[in-house]
């Protein structure tokens, strides 16, 4: 194992020293997972500003609902198609300048955004390349961390950087729908870009690339090989000959970069199980992260902005419980209570059971209280479930995990698209409409039966040992 002096230098070296150190002092890679964090927050205040801004001009302009979820859906679409090559470019030239790159485009464009209500031509096309730049950002993310982040700290890291999602939609829904009442929903637009500037500057500043010419398998993410998970052994961590020999190697190369086993990959029934709860998971989420803003204005007849902090407990839950996953998941492995397969399946089974059973109970309760209750527990539920899927990427394939990512987000993206306007066109071909909570019935019931198949798909076929070298 390594000491926490040799873990500081073999884990904090980079090939360039960032331009200015943010936190002195501490491992370099618990600098990037903070700054991924902030980057996970960032694009999903972004996600969740448009979503309230919008929902508010289309509502004042009278649009209807199948417009409003294409519009709201198009997002997803250029989402889709920046997933794997984001995650292939991020492995072939780092994450670290993709990060920028996509931050930099999406923060352009939300600036640029029209917000009239009738100009869906200007906002579909203004929503797909803010889709396609945040597509590569997940990807590019988990291409850095499973370069600079240890196995025994995966869990714990992912988790943490994905409640960044979270903790942004809580402060979204807690200050946007104020910010559009009194200053109307250009603001938002602004505010959001802004912040994504802020926080492009920052990772120029700070971030630097994994230290490719120290170690050169980093970019394979292998940093050394995790032992003793599966076999009963205490869990410790270890550097090849190779590795310990530094500069020998001064980077991967390009043909170790290109050569990508795609045929092993789609044929991989563990692969298969990342893939179909990520789409379960996106699913239950964005439905939920589009069309609760409408559940509550029509369904229930409250205002978001007349909610005070309430409209923000769904995703302070799903922060809460993103981070007690990866704890739980990283104690249960380290201690060796049970192993790494079986702790993503029992943490994965039991998030998206619950979750099931709140998205079938909320809209029976018609009432904005068992809204808010319901929606936190699915929410919540969901977002401990990802210490399940959403880490094993690494446990299976480190080296691949940027790509294993974008392959899986793909999926997630898919559901997005799919959730989303099919949502719009089930509230819309109701008799009853949207201003009646039963119509409401079959828009939950749907992510409840796919966490229920999803659940039970994962359990069946995922394994939490490294298949792919």
């Amino acid at each position: 194992m390594l000491s926490e002096s040799e873990d500081s230098g073999l884990y904090g070296r980079e090939r360039q020293q960032p331009k200015w150190v943010l936190l002195k002092g501490i491992p370099r890679r618990y600098t990037v997972v903070l700054l991924t964090f902030v980057c996970t927050n960032v694009c999903y205040v972004e996600r969740i500003g448009f979503s309230v801004a919008y929902t508010a001009a289309a509502n004042a302009a009278g649009v209807k609902q199948a417009t409003k979820g294409f519009v709201l859906s198009a997002f997803y679409y250029g989402y889709a198609t920046s997933q794997v090559p984001g995650g292939w470019f991020a492995q072939k030239v780092g994450g670290r300048i993709v990060l920028l790159i996509s931050f930099i485009l999406w923060s352009i464009t939300c600036a640029l955004t029209p917000i009239e209500a009738d100009k869906v031509g200007g906002l579909i096309w203004a929503r797909l390349i803010v889709g396609v730049a945040q597509g590569c950002i997940f990807p590019s993310i988990h291409t850095v961390l499973a370069q600079w982040v240890p196995p025994h700290e995966r869990s714990r890291s992912v988790s943490l950087t994905t409640s960044g999602m979270y903790f942004g939609a809580a402060f979204g829904m807690l200050i946007l729908p104020g910010l559009v009442q009194k200053e109307g929903p250009r603001a938002v637009f602004l505010y959001e870009a802004a912040m994504g500037a802020s926080w492009a500057l920052l990772w120029f500043l700070c971030a630097s690339d994994p230290p490719l010419s120290e170690l050169p398998k980093a970019s394979a993410s292998g940093f050394g090989t995790a032992t003793g998970y599966e076999k009963g052994k205490a869990p410790h961590f270890t550097l090849s000959v190779d590795e310990r020999e530094t500069g020998k190697r001064s980077a991967q190369s390009k043909s170790d970069i290109e050569a990508i086993p795609w045929r092993k990959l789609m044929q991989s029934l563990p692969v298969w199980a990342i893939v179909v709860n990520n789409f379960t998971f996106h699913y239950a989420l964005y439905v939920l992260m589009n069309w609760l803003p409408t559940y509550f204005d029509q369904g229930l007849h409250v205002g978001l902005e007349n909610m005070g902090m309430a409209k923000m407990l769904p995703y302070l839950v799903m922060f809460v419980f993103s981070n007690v996953g990866g704890v739980v998941a990283d104690h249960l492995i380290s201690r060796q209570s049970i192993s790494v397969t079986y702790t993503r399946k029992l943490l994965n089974s039991l998030g998206f059971a619950i979750a099931a059973v709140a998205l079938l109970v909320m809209p029976h309760l018609k009432s904005v209280t068992g809204a808010i209750l319901c929606s936190s527990i699915s929410l919540g539920s969901c977002a401990f479930a990802r210490a399940g899927f959403a880490v094993n990427h690494m446990d299976i394939a480190p080296k691949y995990a940027g790509i294993l990512m974008g392959i899986s987000n793909t999926a997630g993206t898919i559901a997005g698209v799919v959730g989303v306007s099919v949502t719009g066109r089930i509230l819309e071909t109701s008799s009853l409409g949207p201003s009646d909570p039963s119509s409401w019935m079959m828009v939950f019931a749907t992510p409840a039966i796919l966490c229920i198949l999803s659940a039970l798909f994962f359990f069946a076929f995922a394994t939490g040992k490294r298949i792919f070298n």
